[in-house]
Order: structure tokens, then sequence, then C-alpha cells
């Protein structure tokens, strides 16, 4: 008995001392949190204040912008109020058309006449690839551009006011009628800007493979536009009775020949040119110079006199002043001792193409050759990137 009290003696104050030693150390657990707690808490309003100061910063400075491009416009609008200044706008390419079309010489004049004319448009390095995001969901888009190789652009920087603008052109389908400028797509214009359809085959990364184009290679693009049909589409659009289309079309040849070593002569640049080609082969190639000389791509000039003795350079300096057409590079070939047969070149992919062309509109492609300056450029795009999209 006497044990048993002296043990329950020392029980109660070693109960009473981790009674104590527990209180104290949650109370110096509580006074940590309690510490930091409060230390979130400040940083917590201090990210606050300087979130505020910075939102209120970006508000004052789109402000202050806002007021800026305000103040501009005035300016340009007050600056172009004098008639005899001239307003500029910032206009800069967003991206380069890799055409099939080595040259203006044979490029058709209106999209989608050509299905198998390919190019492929590839963004500049300053536009975001997030920009072409969704456009492959079209299946057509609009294309603004610059008719950069007009050879009378150096007159449009021309300011003096004794600078006319020719007002009126010659129209291929009208055998060199003229028709004021703004009534045609004449390339060129007071502002040399282009506005073409074509269809979008596929988009890969910076780059949208088109079809049905009508842009020389090297083309600068100012803009992209999805094709709407439910407000691009108009059934009842009227033209006037010169806009002749399909077999009716002056333009409109008979029909296309090859002659029977022509496929051979192709065979051999492919060997060479073939890696940098939109083309599948040979034979696909050779469709697409089908299509293209279905329509007669000569110059007025040239239907209308063509045995003309001047010879046109391949970036066409020697021309008739009031012809506005690409012409066509021709030579002459003797043909007995009474006249020359006229042989034209169309240049696709760096190949160079020659064909004649008879009074019945009947077209001979003869053969194909390396053009000189061919292998100078290389292509971002070729085939092998496409080619799962154009194989199906």
């Amino acid at each position: 008995m006497a044990s048993s009290c002296a043990s329950s003696k020392w029980w109660w104050p070693m109960i009473a001392v981790a009674a104590a030693a527990l209180s104290a150390s949650a109370s110096l657990s509580f006074l940590v949190w309690w510490k930091r707690h409060r230390e979130l808490e400040n940083r917590v309003r201090e990210l606050q204040k300087s979130l505020e100061s910075a939102l209120g910063k970006c508000a004052a400075e789109r402000r202050g912008r806002i007021r800026a491009q305000q103040e501009l416009r005035r300016a340009v609008m007050l600056h172009g109020s004098n008639k005899s200044e001239i307003v500029s706008y910032p206009l800069r390419p967003i991206g380069v058309v890799e055409s099939c079309f080595s040259t203006r010489n044979g490029t058709p004049r209106q999209p989608l006449l050509v299905p198998l004319a390919r190019a492929c448009l590839v963004l500049e390095t300053q536009v975001p690839t997030e920009a072409l995001e969704g456009l492959s969901g079209y299946s057509h888009c609009w294309i603004l551009y610059i008719f950069h190789l007009n050879t009378d652009l150096e007159r449009l920087w021309e300011t003096s006011s004794s600078t006319k603008l020719k007002a009126k052109v010659r129209v291929p389908r009208l055998d060199g009628g003229k028709v004021g400028v703004f009534a045609t797509r004449s390339p060129h214009r007071p502002c040399p800007i282009g506005l073409t359809l074509a269809k979008i085959e596929d988009v890969n990364g910076r780059m949208v493979l088109l079809s049905g184009i009508d842009l020389v290679d090297g083309t600068p693009v100012l803009d992209i536009k999805p094709y709407l049909p439910y407000s691009d589409d108009i059934p009842d659009a009227s033209i006037p009775d010169w806009v002749m289309d399909g077999e009716a079309s002056p333009l409109a040849v008979t029909r296309v020949n090859f002659s029977p070593a022509f496929y051979d002569s192709l065979t051999t640049c492919w060997m060479t040119m073939g890696k940098e080609s939109f083309y599948a082969s040979p034979s696909e190639f050779q469709r697409l110079i089908s299509q293209i000389l279905s329509w007669d791509i000569r110059s007025m000039s040239q239907r209308s006199r063509p045995h003309c003795c001047v010879v046109p350079t391949c970036n066409n300096k020697e021309r008739d002043e009031n012809d506005h057409e690409p012409m066509v590079s021709q030579t002459f070939r003797s043909v007995g001792s009474s006249h020359e047969d006229v042989v034209y070149h169309l240049i696709l992919e760096g190949i160079d193409v020659e064909y004649t062309i008879d009074k019945d509109a009947i077209v001979l492609v003869e053969k194909a050759t390396a053009y000189p300056d061919s292998g100078e450029k290389r292509r971002k795009c070729n085939y092998l990137i496409w080619k799962k999209v154009l194989e199906t």
C-alpha cells in the first residue's frame, strides 16, 4: 500500500510536466504559424498593390496610345486635305509566293483557269505562324499582292503634278481595244495592287499550298482573306458583252499537241529540275503545260504581228508602250526561203518550254530545255513536302 501511494505521488508531477511541455510546444508552433501567416498576408498585399499599379500603368499607356493614334489620324487627314500632297500608309508584305511560273510571261490572266498551277505562300519571319490557324478549314482564299514586276513602277514614285497616269489600257478580249483601267484587271494600275482567288490545298507551319493560281514566282503578298460563298458568290452578277469566257473567248486555242520528241527532252530536264518541282512526274508537268497553253498567252502585239522583228528580252523591256501585257519570249526559225516560223518560250519551274502556234490556233509543243538562271534559286517548298496531300 505504501509503495502504491509513493508511485502515484510521482505520476502526477510527471503528467503536469508533460502537459506543460505540450502546451509550450503548441504555443510555439502557433506563434511560428502566425508569423508566417502575417508574412504571407503582407506579401499578398504587396503583390496586389504591384499588380494594381502595373494594370494602372498599362491602362494609362493604352489611353496614351489611343490619343496618339487619334492625333496621328487627324494629322494625316489634315496633311491629306492638301490635294497636292500624296498620303502614304504603312504597308509591308506578310509573305512571298513560290510559284510554278518562273516569269510573268505565260502566267494566267485570271485565277483558277489552270487548276494544276501550284504555288506555296511562305510567311515572313515577323508574322506569327498562329496567324494561319483556322485557314485550312476553308476551301479557297483571296490574296492581295503587289504587281512587283510591272515595268512602269518607276513612274508611280514620281510625285510631280505633271505626272499623268494612263486612264485606259488595251484589252486582250477586244483585240487591242481600249477600256478604262478600273473596268479591267490590268496589272498596270495607279496603285499596283492585285487581287486573286486560289484553292487552299493544305496549311503546313508557315506555308500554304495553293492551286489554280495566277501569280508569278516571288510575288509579295499583302494579305490573305478566306473566301465566303454566302457573301462572295453573286449568281446574278452581270458583265459587259466583251467579257466572254470558255470557247467563245478569242483567247481560247483549238488544241494543244506535243511533238514525239518532247517527252524525252522533258524527262532529261526532269533528272535535274524534278527535285525542286511542285509536280510528281514529267507526265503531270506535261498536263500543266497543256492547261496553260489551252489559252493563247501571247500579248496582243504578238497575236496581231506574230513575225515582228523585235525580239523581247526576258525582262520585257522591248515592247509596245501601249501594250501592257507581258510579251512571251520568242525566237525565229527559218522555214524554207519564204518566211520564218515563230518559236515562243514558256518558262515553268526553270524549264524552258518551246512551242509554236499556227493561224488555226493549233499549238505544237516541241521541246523542253533547262533555263539558264534556273539553278540560282532554291525553294522552300516542293512536291515531297506536300506528297500526302496531293496524292489524296
